[in-house]
């Protein structure tokens, strides 16, 4: 039997409510290039890591804009999980962007200087399709042409096969490969929810409210109105975020989810997000089963809920 449902009412997958009180994180953490703009206050500069502490930069790769793909874009986070007492990881989504029309070649030089610029410890990527062409340009050394610094490869942590199409001897092994399947897709769709409903993923807070806050560090106000809203474009694609995520169509069949957007939206950012908190979650249930790192083909091994009949 199948049923479908849409919208932010009752019935909807991902309910606003449950999202909008994890709205709690009132500043971002900003590249150097925007924390430039405002001093580098301590406030919004990328912050040294706290003990324990471990960084994922996930991205949803999209074609370039045409008449026959007019809705996607390219939806980056940066999650920063922070331990918690109970040996748990809270997932803070602490900068998020989007992107249309880049070639992959600049697609996966930008996600390179943001890894490192983050200090992440993994990148989680969608290696399908289009995204396979971003995987293959990070697993080989890249230049950036305006500087001439040279990135290091990075290989495959979770898959041989992805692993193996790099071919930079000592590559680090971070980049965590998404082949979606009908199953995984639904098993990420359970984890995200559930991470809202209990509290443990953060977001930033909204931009009206973010406007105050920016106001309170020194030289903001001072800023070009173009300037400041390159600083609130990550409160805006949180925003964004949310919108998406009320608005996506849901099926049940057999237990299993399937997300959908509806005509003329998008679902970039859910499935971003969705990756990254899924590679959270095997992280820290490996983690706190403190089993050896060398299977990492066995890495993915959490199971979210079922579903219900209602939710």
């Amino acid at each position: 039997m199948l049923a479908m449902w849409y919208g932010s009412g009752e019935d909807a997958f991902f309910d606003f409510n449950s999202i909008s009180k994890n709205r709690r994180i009132k500043y971002p953490m900003l590249p150097d290039k925007l924390s430039n703009k405002i001093g580098n206050s301590a406030l919004v500069k990328i912050s040294q890591k706290q003990n324990g502490e471990i960084r994922i930069l996930s991205a949803d790769i999209a074609l370039m804009s045409s008449k026959k793909n007019n809705n996607d874009a390219t939806a980056i986070f940066i999650n920063q999980m922070l331990p918690t007492k109970a040996g748990r990881y809270t997932s803070n989504i602490v900068y998020t962007d989007a992107c249309e029309g880049l070639r992959t070649d600049d697609q996966a030089l930008m996600i390179r200087k943001l890894y490192d610029e983050f200090m992440c410890d993994y990148i989680v990527l969608d290696a399908n399709g289009i995204g396979l062409g971003v995987f293959d340009s990070l697993a080989r050394d890249i230049v950036d042409p305006e500087t001439g610094e040279v990135y290091p490869a990075l290989s495959c942590c979770n898959n041989t096969e992805m692993a193996s199409r790099c071919t930079v001897t000592g590559a680090d092994k971070v980049i965590w490969a998404i082949k979606a399947s009908a199953s995984f897709n639904s098993d990420s769709a359970f984890l995200l929810r559930e991470g809202f409903r209990s509290g443990r993923i953060r977001l930033l807070i909204n931009e009206y409210d973010a406007e105050e806050a920016l106001s309170d560090i020194k030289g903001y106000a001072s800023l070009s109105p173009s300037d400041k809203l390159k600083l609130q474009l990550p409160y805006i694609n949180t925003t964004l975020l949310v919108d998406e995520l009320t608005n996506l169509e849901h099926e049940e069949s057999s237990g299993k989810i399937k997300i959908s957007e509806k005509a003329g939206k998008r679902k970039d950012r859910y499935s971003s997000l969705s990756y990254n908190y899924y590679v959270a979650m095997q992280i820290e249930q490996k983690k706190s089963r403190k089993q050896s790192t060398s299977a990492v083909d066995d890495l993915f091994i959490i199971r979210p809920p079922r579903a219900k009949s209602r939710w």
